[in-house]
């Protein structure tokens, strides 16, 4: 035999005991479990835009001042605007959107994020990177009021909840459209 027939030949059954093998294995491994409603239902909290999703709390920007003070600080700076990790406090002049012209403007809540609903659910989720997920709903409303306040787009004492948070008007919001390319007109039935 030739080498290039012998080399498809071994490679058939190669193929041959993959499949074999395949057909044998077991449905299931035996291994974990299903996860249980309490389980699914502790890491179902998604927010969405329209605030859906949004616990029962609230807090106000003086309060978010002070947990950002001992939780978030260590990370985004004094004010939000220092860093070493992501800059959160900043707006653009006249909130425009000059990120495509200007790299180094750095995507703050106040010129990038498009619903203050992310904010709560990212906060939520995420932070700090230390304990993500142990802020209270109240401490999470508290900063996230502390965030669109000291960006501008709240008022110190406005109280953010379940029924305040989507209505908040991003700056940035005008420019983030629904992607239609994906979308097909309805074809009529021949």
């Amino acid at each position: 035999m030739t080498r290039g027939i012998r080399q498809g030949v071994f490679a058939a059954l190669l193929l041959a005991a993959a499949g074999a093998a395949f057909a044998q294995s077991p449905a299931r491994y035996g291994l974990g479990r299903a996860a249980t409603p309490a389980e699914i239902s502790a890491l179902d909290i998604d927010v969405r835009p329209d605030g859906a999703g949004l616990p029962d709390g609230s807090g106000v920007s003086s309060a978010g001042a002070t947990i950002y003070a001992s939780k978030c600080a260590r990370c985004h700076g004094a004010t939000g605007k220092e860093g070493p990790n992501d800059v959160l406090v900043g707006r653009v002049p006249g909130d425009g959107f000059p990120f495509a012209a200007d790299p180094k403007v750095p995507h703050t809540i106040g010129n990038y994020w498009p619903y203050a609903t992310t904010v709560f659910d990212y906060v939520r989720r995420a932070m700090p990177t230390t304990a993500p997920g142990s802020l209270t709903n109240d401490e999470v409303y508290a900063l996230t009021a502390f965030l669109l306040h000291a960006n501008g787009i709240i008022e110190a004492g406005a109280v953010m909840d379940k029924a305040s948070l989507p209505k908040v008007a991003m700056p940035a919001r005008k420019y983030f459209v629904p992607d239609t390319r994906t979308q097909t007109a309805a074809k009529p039935k021949p």
